[in-house]
C-alpha cells in the first residue's frame, strides 16, 4: 500500500526545512538563513490522525545559481529557472503540493511564477487530474504578521495558511485542511498478485542496462548520459511461473548535483517505486565503491521497511585478484552496517556475469520476508538468548522478558511483552535479532520488533 506524498514547494529561504522538521516531528534538514543551505534530498514519513504520508523537501537553489561565491537575491530572475522546474514536477507527481512563501518580504516576483505554473499545470496529467494545492505563509509568529496575510490572495491560490514553523503556530490547521485532501491509499489487485522488484540506486550506475539484460531485450532505453530515465518505468513479466513486476526508476542523487529540469523530482518516482515494491535491488557502481548516496538509498529502503538485495554491477571493470569480491563485500558490509542482512552480488550488466542469479534471490528474499515463526519457537528463541546474555538492567531494575509471538510477515514483526519497555537498550534488540535469524535467516529483509508493558 503506497502512502502520499506531500511536496513542499516555493523560492529559496522562506522555510521549507524548518516546516519539513515540524511536519515529521523530527529534525533532519538542514536549517540555516542563508538560501540553499539544504543540500541532501530529505523524504520522510509524517503522521497525523493515524494517517501516514512522506514529506518531500526541496532544494530552493542549485551551486551553479550562485556568482562569484554569492547567493543571487531572493526574487531574482535567475531564480526562476529551477523554480519553475519544481513547481511543474511536483504538481505531476505529488499527491499535495504545500506552496511555500515569507511573510517577512511578502509576495515576490519569483512567488508569482510558482502561482503561474501551478495554475496552468492543472489538469496536466496523463488521467487529466492535478493535486490539491494549499498556499501557506511562513513566519507567522504575531497577530500583526498574520494580518498581514491578505495580501497574499493576489497570487489566486485559495485562503492562505498562515502559520510558524518555527514555533509550530498553526501547522495543526494545516495538517487538518491535508488530511482532507489527501487521496486515500492506493491498493489494488496487483499489489497482491505480483512480486514488485523495484531497480533503485545513483544516475549512471546501470540501472536500465540491468533491466534490459534482465529482461532479454531492448525495453528500455540506455544512455551513458546520467539521469536519462526520467520516470519509473513497470515492465510485466513471468518468471519460473511467478508475475513479476520490475520497476525501473530514475537515479538519486544528491541535493547539490540535481541538475535544473524534470530531473529535479524524479526523486519522487524512485521513492514512490520503493514504497510499492516489495523487493529493491540496490544497484552499486563497482568502479566507484559504495558512496554516501548509496547508503541514503538504502535507508530509504530500509524505511519503508522493504527487502533489498545489493547488485554491484559493472564488475567486468574491476582488476581482480581472489579477495576482491570478499574485500567489496566486506566495504558493502561496512557502509551498510544497518543492512547487514542483505545478499550481495557482483555482475555486469553488459556482459550478462551473474545476471542470471538476480531474479531467483530476489524471489528467495520475497520468500524469506514471507516466512511465520510458530509462537512457540519464537518463545525457545527468546529463552535460549536469555540464557546467553542476561536482558540488562537500568538504575537496578532489570529487564524482563515474559513471551513474544511474530504478529505479522511482510515483513516479519514480532511483538515481545516485557516489565518495561523502557529498559530494552538498542544492542539487546539486535542481539535478540541477531539469535533469531542465526535459525531463521530472513534472508534480505527487515525485522521490526515492537516491545509491550505486561504486568
Amino acid at each position: 500500500m503506497s502512502k502520499p506524498i506531500i511536496a513542499l514547494v516555493g523560492r529559496p529561504n522562506v522555510g521549507k526545512s524548518t516546516l519539513f522538521n515540524r511536519l515529521v516531528g523530527r529534525r533532519l534538514a538542514v536549517v540555516d538563513d542563508t538560501p540553499g543551505t539544504t543540500r541532501d534530498r530529505l523524504v520522510a514519513e509524517g503522521e497525523w490522525r493515524g494517517r501516514a504520508f512522506d514529506v518531500v523537501d526541496t532544494g530552493g537553489i542549485d551551486p551553479d545559481f550562485f556568482k562569484h561565491g554569492q547567493p543571487l537575491s531572493v526574487g531574482s530572475a535567475d531564480y526562476i529557472r529551477p523554480i519553475r522546474d519544481q513547481a511543474e514536477m511536483a504538481i505531476r507527481d505529488a499527491d499535495l503540493v504545500v506552496f511555500l512563501t515569507d511573510v517577512e518580504t511578502g509576495v515576490t516576483h519569483a512567488d508569482r511564477e510558482v502561482a503561474e505554473i501551478l495554475r496552468k499545470r492543472k489538469g496536466k496529467r496523463a488521467d487529466g487530474s492535478s493535486p490539491p494545492i494549499v498556499l501557506v505563509v511562513n513566519k507567522c509568529d504575531s497577530r500583526a504578521r498574520r494580518e498581514q496575510t491578505a495580501e497574499f490572495y493576489e497570487l489566486g491560490m485559495g485562503d492562505p495558511y498562515p502559520v510558524s514553523a518555527l514555533h509550530g503556530t498553526g501547522v495543526g490547521d494545516l495538517l487538518d485542511a491535508a488530511m482532507e485532501l489527501l487521496p486515500p491509499a492506493r491498493e489494488t489487485a496487483e499489489d497482491t498478485d505480483r512480486l514488485r522488484i523495484a531497480i533503485v540506486g545513483k544516475p549512471n550506475v546501470g540501472k536500465s542496462s540491468l533491466l534490459n539484460r534482465l529482461l532479454g531485450e531492448e525495453r528500455v532505453i540506455v544512455s551513458p548520459i546520467p539521469g536519462t530515465t526520467r520516470d519509473a518505468v513497470d515492465t510485466h513479466v513471468q518468471y519460473r511461473g511467478v508475475p513479476v513486476t520490475l520497476i525501473d526508476t530514475a537515479g538519486i542523487r544528491r541535493r547539490g548535483k540535481i541538475e535544473p529540469g524534470v530531473e529535479k523530482y524524479s526523486v519522487l518516482r524512485a521513492l514512490r517505486a520503493i514504497d510499492r515494491a516489495e523487493v529493491a535491488l540496490l544497484v552499486i557502481d563497482a568502479t566507484q565503491g559504495v558512496a554516501l548516496q548509496d547508503a541514503h538509498i538504502a535507508g530509504f529502503i530500509l524505511e519503508s521497511r522493504r527487502s533489498a538485495v545489493v547488485v554491484v554491477n559493472k564488475w567486468d571493470l574491476v582488476e581482480k585478484d581472489s579477495h576482491s569480491q570478499d574485500s567489496f563485500r566486506q566495504l558493502v558490509r561496512r557502509e551498510l552496517d544497518f543492512m547487514d542482512y542483505v545478499p550481495v552480488l557482483f555482475v555486469s550488466a553488459k556482459t550478462g556475469q551473474r545476471t542470471g542469479d538476480i531474479l531467483p534471490t530476489a524471489l528467495r528474499v520475497q520468500e524469506e520476508r514471507l516466512v511465520r515463526i510458530p509462537t512457540a519457537e519464537v518463545n525457545r528463541i527468546l529463552r535460549d538468548a536469555m540464557v546467553k546474555h542476561a536482558p540488562p538492567a537500568r538504575s537496578g531494575r532489570k529487564l524482563r522478558i515474559k513471551y513474544g509471538s511474530q504478529v505479522r510477515t511482510d515483513p516479519p514483526t514480532f511483538l515481545i511483552h516485557v516489565n518495561d519497555p523502557a529498559l530494552v537498550h538498542f544492542s539487546y534488540r539486535r542481539f535478540l535479532e541477531n539469535q533469531i535469524r542465526e535459525q531463521y535467516p530472513f534472508l534480505g529483509t527487515p525485522i521490526f520488533f515492537s516491545f509491550r508493558k505486561k504486568s
